[in-house]
């Protein structure tokens, strides 16, 4: 009976152990080939915008579209964004009309029934680079790169619990700017040993849909002149384009949180009205 408790025990033993090595395996596996995306989630940015009272820079504003013009229109549409809502940005009226008539856009039919091109006016939108998307695909691998006008607003990285329930609280609205951000600065880190990353594809743990995506790196120190002094570097590109993203994406979140406020305000005095009503109506009633 001894020798068979011990013989079990011996089993026991050697199955723990394999089980332990295949935990251990499946965990190295894992650590290679994440099941789960982004691998690294954003970090919570300082942005001018974000909370109840912020409003947006609009020296940042003007650097973010620089960025974009140079780098990012070479791929990405804005077809939601016109060229007249530049003034919000300091821009004036000449400016503005200046500025949209660097662009060619499509226009018709004419008189003889045909389509043809014209410089931009401010009532026009930011054109695409592409004719049409199946030719965007073509261009870039099979996969057309998406319009911007809502990209800050159209993604963003879950919190979770109990993160998000204190968001509610901080009026915190910034994960498409904070993940923009991050997918920018993220292209530096090497992926770690054992990962395979599709040829064609370049590795980023912040991307939402995969350890890699099409896109290159498009940000490097020293690419894009600041008339302004500011830093030229790939931070701070990238936290520029996404503050401009974020106000291509809700222009009117300035008004927006004036408005909420002044709403709020307007129902404190009104409920301490109520209430007050309340206990002259009631004072004599006897409870």
């Amino acid at each position: 009976m001894k020798k068979i408790l011990n013989g079990l025990a011996v089993i026991g033993f050697l199955l723990v152990g394999s089980a332990g090595v295949a935990v251990a395996a499946e965990e190295a596996n894992h650590a290679a080939e994440p099941t789960h995306f982004p691998i690294h989630k954003p970090k919570e940015m300082d942005w001018t915008f974000a909370g109840p009272f912020g409003t947006f820079d609009k020296g940042q504003l003007q650097r973010g579209l620089k960025i974009y013009k140079e780098v990012c229109s070479a791929c990405h549409s804005m077809n939601l964004v016109a060229f007249r809502t530049l003034e919000d940005l300091g821009y004036s009226e000449a400016q503005v009309k200046a500025f949209a008539a660097e662009y060619e856009v499509q226009d018709g039919p004419n008189g003889d029934g045909e389509m043809f091109t014209r410089k931009a006016l401010p009532g026009d939108h930011f054109p695409s680079p592409f004719p049409n998307s199946a030719a965007a695909a073509a261009a870039n691998g099979g996969a057309a790169p998406p319009d911007f006008s809502l990209i800050a607003k159209a993604r963003g990285v879950e919190r979770g619990f109990p993160t998000f329930v204190f968001d509610i609280f901080t009026m915190y609205a910034s994960n498409g700017p904070d993940y923009i951000h991050a997918l920018l600065t993220g292209y530096d880190e090497q992926p770690p040993a054992g990962m395979e990353i599709a040829e064609g594809t370049h590795y980023n743990p912040f991307f939402v849909g995969g350890k890699s995506l099409a896109m290159a790196k498009p940000l490097s120190d020293g690419q894009v002149t600041y008339e302004d002094g500011s830093p030229e570097t790939v931070e701070q590109y990238s936290r520029d384009v996404s503050a401009f993203l974020m106000w291509a994406a809700e222009p009117h979140l300035e008004a927006r949180k004036q408005t909420g406020f002044a709403v709020m305000i307007f129902l404190v005095l009104f409920a301490g009205l109520v209430y007050a009503t309340k206990r002259k109506v009631w004072a004599n009633v006897a409870h």
